[in-house]
């Protein structure tokens, strides 16, 4: 079977978005992965930055990926995928200059869709931050990353957080977006289906919820007729090749079953305990 193209693929994308359903991606972290989920009938991938900086440094999510290298990782599976690929490009790497290049990689290494994001940097150390920049520098990076942008059919998706938000702000930033000229809006920290519906029927573009697989919103049809065409649920499978690689490993050298999770492995085996370390040592912060 031949590798759709990177323009065809984006208009796949596009098709999924006109449509009144909800599609839930999968974690496609590498070649193989994207692959992978094609073949299982995926309609859209993603490329998470958290867990592009565990695959490639084996750092934990602290800002320290750098552009170039998220771009090789996309890259990579640009290649190969045979579904559409969603980068999850942050912050933009920066202000709405670093947006405008970090637009003019990711389309070059053939990702379907984008999210830009209007988190404060530098990011508050050893979370996310929960700071949002000013409104007016959110509009400036999306009207910088649709000025950026060659291909039309690649979808620029502003995203913001709704759970540090009043319903009024995250409307208001929104709604600011789309009149920016956003192809859709994400959304991280809605609570609830009532949450979601009350910021969702001021909006007329496509929406996109990162859910960590919330419990609160389970019901795909009623995703769909709040908008939502695409949700995020995590990155299990990410996970779950840790968790396989440790165990095949550990059996090789016949070491007795241990009982690390997922998550305990990746925090185990990446550089986060360093990070702090350094963080203490050089910037004063205890955490």
């Amino acid at each position: 079977m031949a590798t759709p193209s990177q323009h065809d693929m984006r208009l796949q994308f596009r098709e999924l978005l006109e449509r009144d359903e909800c599609f839930f991606t999968a974690s496609t972290f590498d070649p193989m992965s994207a692959r992978i989920a094609a073949d299982l009938g995926f309609e859209v991938g993603i490329l998470g930055g958290s867990v592009a900086s565990l695959q490639v440094l084996a750092a934990p999510d602290f800002a320290l990926i750098t552009l170039s290298e998220f771009v090789e990782q996309a890259t990579r599976i640009g290649r190969v995928a045979r579904l559409p690929i969603i980068a999850d490009a942050d912050h933009g790497y920066g202000n709405a200059l670093n947006v405008m290049r970090t637009i003019v990689e990711l389309e070059r290494a053939g990702v379907a869709a984008l999210t830009i994001e209007d988190t404060l940097l530098p990011a508050k150390y050893g979370r996310k931050s929960t700071d949002l920049v000013p409104l007016e520098e959110g509009i400036g990076k999306i009207e910088a990353a649709l000025e950026a942008r060659i291909d039309p059919a690649m979808a620029i998706f502003a995203r913001t957080n709704a759970g540090v938000l009043s319903t009024e702000d995250a409307i208001t930033r929104a709604k600011a977006y789309e009149r920016a000229g956003a192809d859709g809006i994400c959304m991280v920290g809605i609570r609830d289906f009532e949450h979601l519906e009350s910021i969702a029927e001021h909006l007329n573009v496509p929406l996109m919820l990162v859910t960590y697989d919330n419990p609160e919103l389970r019901d795909r049809e009623r995703l769909a007729r709040a908008g939502v065409r695409v949700v995020v649920n995590g990155h299990a499978a990410y996970f779950a090749a840790i968790k396989a690689t440790y165990d095949c490993l550990r059996e090789q050298r016949g070491i007795a079953e241990g009982n690390l999770n997922a998550s305990e492995l990746s925090t185990r085996y990446s550089t986060l305990e360093e990070n702090r370390e350094w963080a203490r040592r050089y910037m004063d912060v205890n955490e």
